[in-house]
């Protein structure tokens, strides 16, 4: 089976539905993953049928959840999820902030072949980053706590904007030792076809 056909089938089982062009960019990435990964070790995934549910669809299954316009994903690591998220949500602007310099390479490149011009892949550690304008939401998979992530994050959100954390089981203790200036506005329960654990999305916001 194809990636393309495997990817469509999953797609499918999650109610999602995309166009050819963004199914073959999705495909695109996992493969140049998968290639670069070689090389580069960006993932502990090896299999590229496992990416796409590892990876790409993993990352998708939020995009419903995204309000606005601008975002930005703070330790992206190979792109995860910001260049999945920009493939299906070609109308925002994705920054991909990672301090590691072969990340951000291989980043440049996939922004040159995939013809992304809805990302921005930035060198930076986050606390050094400065976010003008600031954006709509601050996106985090696998990043850091919740705690942490409001700490280090916290000149990124616009006014109204939000955090978006990707977690695996739902992270009780994280949420109760939030600052008290900051609060969870939602708590999603996430299905990803074919991945065994759970997936949450916990969106917080400032006070």
């Amino acid at each position: 089976m194809t990636l393309i056909n495997t990817l469509s089938r999953l797609l499918a089982s999650a109610d999602i539905s995309l166009s050819d062009q963004q199914k073959q960019q999705l495909v695109g990435y996992v493969e140049m993953l998968n290639k670069w990964n070689k090389a580069y070790n960006l993932t502990s995934v090896r299999d590229p049928e496992q990416m796409l549910t590892r990876h790409i669809l993993d990352s998708i299954v939020v995009n419903p959840h995204l309000q606005g316009e601008r975002f930005i994903d703070v330790g992206t690591g190979p792109g995860l999820p910001g260049i999945p998220l920009a493939i299906v949500r070609p109308d925002a602007h994705f920054t991909l902030l990672d301090s590691l310099g072969k990340r951000i390479r291989f980043l440049r490149q996939v922004q040159h072949e995939l013809k992304l011009e809805n990302i921005e892949p930035v060198q930076s550690r986050v606390e050094a980053f400065s976010a003008e304008p600031p954006f709509d939401g601050v996106i985090s998979r696998a990043f850091a706590s919740l705690n942490d992530m409001v700490s280090w994050c916290h000149h990124l959100p616009a006014k109204n904007g939000a955090f978006y954390a990707l977690k695996g089981v739902l992270p009780d203790e994280e949420i109760a030792a939030l600052p008290a200036d900051y609060s969870v506005d939602k708590i999603l329960r996430l299905t990803v076809p074919q991945l065994e654990g759970e997936r949450h999305l916990v969106i917080i916001k400032a006070i």
